[in-house]
């Protein structure tokens, strides 16, 4: 090949382990996840037939996601995102059974949103790294500060520590991830061995600030748990002692965490090639093991710590940032913004006539004697 010839981009390839199809069918869950790294967003579940369905769109560096079965947020390079699910229980569109349809759009500029979660009050609430706090959308500004670290002693673009993760308590903000407490431009990177911090913001209250660029803070179960990335660890707190528990080894740089029944789904990536994911402790723990770093998702059992099941990624992803899971959902898509299908796509909102009518057909399905239904499914 010349040198003026356009590079092909390699293929994406994604496999998994025997089992993780049958757990998402018999979970009745799909994933989604983002990576900034290829500007995509990606739906996992399942087709008609129990084969793998893979459906992906493209927005510019999509980083926090927040979902739920009929909403979805996600955080862009200048834009905060929410899709509407445009389907109701029961409905389908070519096989598709959640479609998600991009409604509105915070235009915030280059904020650097990492984690993103929606408040009991339903106030977007977000981690704002360039600026170094909480914050959330406004109609008339860019943002709205909503708490920053007491070490931070002004809001500027300057990413000064890196705050990226946000646990939510029933449905308020609470914790806080850092790389480090440096209050300097990008002093954070300096500090990325030892300097990672979990902040409880109710009380300011440094809860841990020994961790290795953690990521992705997490209330499940009454526990908070935490990827420690530096080193490739998954696990959670101690808030009394303020140490960290390892609960399981992965092998890959850790971002992303989701929660569902007695699992935790992680997210893994290849480190860069760069002084910003290299000389870390995951270094020597994969060398121990005589492993290479993968990209992809690993399913943890929390009674256990095993890894039930994964999928792994190959080929032009190589990193991934949020991981969410969609309850009740077996395949979703999203419209994009290069297609007819999204200027095609008209909906109505009911009447006071169309509900009364919706009403009456539904009181006679009720009536109705029960049908059986089958769900094909192979492995």
């Amino acid at each position: 090949m010349s040198d003026t010839e356009p590079k092909k981009s390699p293929p994406l390839e994604i496999s998994c382990s025997r089992q993780m199809i049958p757990w998402l069918y018999e979970q009745h869950i799909s994933l989604a996840f983002t990576t900034y790294q290829t500007n995509r967003l990606f739906f996992i579940g399942l087709k008609p037939n129990g084969v793998l369905s893979i459906f992906e769109r493209l927005f510019d560096r999509p980083m926090g996601l927040y979902t739920t079965r009929d909403r979805l947020y996600m955080g862009c390079r200048f834009q905060l995102w929410q899709l509407e699910n445009a389907l109701r229980d029961g409905e389908t569109h070519k096989d598709y059974d959640a479609v998600y349809i991009p409604r509105l759009a915070h235009t915030t500029g280059e904020l650097d949103i990492h984690d993103l979660a929606v408040t009991d009050t339903k106030k977007i609430v977000f981690a704002n790294t360039s600026y170094s706090c909480l914050a959330t959308v406004s109609d008339r500004y860019s943002f709205a500060p909503v708490w920053q670290p007491e070490f931070i002693g002004k809001l500027a673009p300057e990413d000064r520590c890196h705050l990226n993760g946000l646990a939510m308590v029933k449905g308020k903000p609470v914790y806080v991830s850092a790389i480090s407490r440096s209050d300097v431009a990008a002093g954070w990177r300096n500090q990325r061995e030892n300097g990672g911090c979990i902040i409880n913001i109710q009380n300011n209250r440094m809860v841990i600030d020994s961790l290795s660029m953690p990521h992705s803070p997490r209330w499940y179960r009454d526990r908070l748990w935490v990827l420690n990335s530096g080193t490739g660890e998954f696990g959670c707190v101690d808030r009394k002692a303020g140490i960290f528990q390892a609960i399981s080894f992965c092998p890959g740089y850790l971002r992303g965490l989701a929660f569902w029944e007695k699992w935790a789904i992680v997210g893994l990536s290849k480190p860069r090639g760069d002084r910003m994911f290299t000389g870390l402790a995951l270094d020597d723990r994969l060398a121990a093991k005589n492993a290479a770093p993968g990209c992809g998702l690993m399913v943890i059992n929390l009674e256990t710590g095993n890894i039930d099941h994964w999928m792994q990624i190959e080929g032009i992803v190589t990193e991934l940032y949020d991981i969410q899971i969609i309850p009740r959902v077996r395949r979703p898509m999203a419209l994009g913004f290069m297609t007819e299908e999204i200027c095609q796509w008209i909906t109505i909102a009911p009447t006071t006539k169309t509900r009364e009518k919706t009403q009456k057909t539904k009181s006679a399905i009720e009536k109705a004697p029960p049908q059986g239904k089958v769900f094909p499914f192979t492995t």
